[in-house]
């Protein structure tokens, strides 16, 4: 789905009036979980973009703390150009020990820029938008790399958190509907909540299972957990698709013994993630497939005789193309905070 370009500045003679919205959260999960099939071509569409360079992802900016080794907060800048034309960049911490206080992991934040004046047009609360641009594009994936469809198998989800609610939402909408869903946490209060969800708000059948090895079994394996290092270290069978979410639960044997999709391979090569420890352990990137939008658009085929692994590893690109939807939404519908006389000077002289 394409969307219309909104203008953020209206030419008056010499002068331009420059405007700045504030979308709050609750906005933003309301175009959001409103829209989820217009989420899901947007997220689409943009992996093509990319892929036909029309965007500009420089690689993430990770800042961590010496106190805090399980912490981060990333800088995530990029340029969509197509029919978005904007620059921008996502700013969001994951601490993990959120979860203990019973609040959520990642908060953020997400600034949108005009890129004919370089001007911020909008803040926007920004953990959904990165939720939904991750679950969708694992819904893609899981619609694109099993073709037959979900009719007869079983998906398992590991970690069960707020990224793994908003990837099973999105595979609903996506219409990959298994038979059952397992779900696995170490958490076993989070993993019966989720699955409290699948039964009663998503209509799923759905169980939870204290044991790793029963949801390794599952035909589709969803990783949302927050690990460090790997702790999957069986190959998966020819026939099962892992949708390697948080990059770091696959040893490299794993890796190694798939076919392995990537959103964009230079950026999974780096930060110790599953594929980057393979190609360190190889010396070689082999064990590549291709890309996401190469299987969408027909130019990479992957083979059947093997397990496949999909590694994302998240583009600044995906959260500007639904930043941009999500501004427009809220513009249309009179819920973007305009705050009036945001900049000090509009006018060199």
């Amino acid at each position: 789905m394409r969307t219309a370009t909104i203008s953020h500045k209206i030419p008056e003679g010499n002068t331009f009036v420059f405007e700045f919205d504030l979308i709050p959260g609750p906005v933003v999960h309301e175009v959001l979980t409103g829209n989820r099939p217009a989420v899901l071509d947007r997220v689409r569409q943009t992996y093509l973009d990319h892929e036909a360079g029309e965007s500009v992802n420089p690689d993430s900016y990770f800042l961590r703390f010496p106190e805090k080794p399980n912490a981060r907060i990333i800088a995530l800048p990029a340029f969509l150009g197509s029919d978005v034309q904007l620059a921008g960049i996502k700013w969001i911490s994951s601490f993990p020990s959120n979860t203990e206080k019973s609040i959520p992991r990642a908060s953020g934040l997400l600034i949108l820029n005009d890129y004919e004046t370089g001007y911020p047009i909008a803040c926007l609360e920004a953990a959904q938008i990165s939720a939904a641009r991750t679950a969708a594009s694992a819904a893609i994936a899981a619609t694109a790399l099993r073709p037959g469809g979900y009719h007869g198998t079983r998906v398992a989800v590991v970690g069960a958190g707020i990224i793994a609610r908003n990837v099973c939402e999105y595979l609903k909408a996506a219409g990959c509907t298994p038979d059952a869903y397992v779900v696995h946490d170490l958490h076993a209060e989070s993993g019966q909540a989720l699955v409290g969800h699948l039964n009663d708000v998503l209509g799923e059948k759905a169980a939870f299972t204290a044991d790793l090895d029963t949801a390794l079994e599952a035909d589709t394996v969803v990783f949302t957990t927050t690990a460090g290092t790997p702790y999957v270290h069986t190959p998966f069978k020819s026939g099962q698709l892992a949708l390697n979410l948080s990059l770091r639960d696959l040893a490299p044997e794993v890796i190694l013994a798939a076919s392995n999709v990537f959103d964009d391979v230079e950026h999974c090569m780096k930060a110790n993630t599953s594929p980057h420890l393979a190609e360190q352990a190889t010396g070689g990137r082999e064990f590549v497939t291709g890309t996401l939008a190469g299987v969408l658009n027909g130019e990479v085929t992957v083979p059947n005789n093997q397990p496949v692994v999909f590694s994302p590893f998240g583009l600044g690109v995906l959260d500007l193309a639904l930043g941009a939807f999500v501004h427009q939404q809220a513009r249309a519908t009179g819920k973007a905070l305009a705050v009036p006389d945001f900049f000090a000077e509009t006018q060199r002289w």
